[in-house]
């Protein structure tokens, strides 16, 4: 399970998997609007969040880590956000794990700056999604959940395959992966 953590929308997504096989179970949201006290909404983000795991089962919760950004009150907002979210799995015994922003922009498109539309566009290529949401934040939840695959699974192997197969055989950013890899061996799972 993905969860792209927000104090207004919270975007979740929950993939099977199996092999180097991935199937997308289910994506959504979060709606926080109607409710106007902060507490409320970390509240109602630990109940919905802690039924979506009892519902799906996932083994693992992987979250989107705040970025550092000029506004420390919006940062301090979407750390509670992530806290909550992650209560809510630890609760329930389920692993979790979390990533930043552009290192799951990066993992779907080559490209840690790409936008919402780009890595929607790739998720559902990749995942043969027949449409996407409405609002992008459910996708932003699946990338967090596509992400935390592809960070468990071979990189080269799997990551590769999956971004070409996804932009239609075109090139991919091996050689910048082929460039991390060897900067950070310790990185890589086997």
């Amino acid at each position: 399970m993905g969860i792209d953590p927000g104090t207004n929308i919270t975007g979740y997504g929950i993939l099977r998997t199996e092999g180097n096989r991935m199937e997308c179970v289910t994506l959504g949201i979060i709606d926080l609007h109607r409710l106007t006290d902060p507490y409320e909404k970390l509240h109602y983000i630990f109940s919905r969040t802690s039924a979506l795991i009892a519902e799906y089962r996932p083994q693992e919760v992987a979250l989107e880590s705040p970025f550092f950004g000029e506004n420390v009150q919006s940062m301090l907002k979407l750390g509670r956000a992530q806290g909550v979210a992650m209560a809510a799995a630890l609760s329930q015994g389920v692993q979790v794990a979390e990533y930043a922003p552009r290192r799951i922009k990066q993992a779907l498109t080559g490209q840690g700056s790409a936008t919402k539309e780009q890595v929607a566009c790739v998720l559902k290529s990749l995942l043969k999604l027949e449409e996407l949401p409405k609002r992008l934040d459910a996708t932003d939840g699946l990338a967090v959940a596509v992400c935390h695959f592809f960070q468990s699974a071979p990189i080269t192997q799997i990551e590769n395959h999956c971004r070409k197969k996804a932009l239609g055989g075109g090139p991919t950013s091996s050689q910048n992966w082929d460039q991390f890899i060897a900067s950070h061996p310790e990185r890589i799972r086997k």
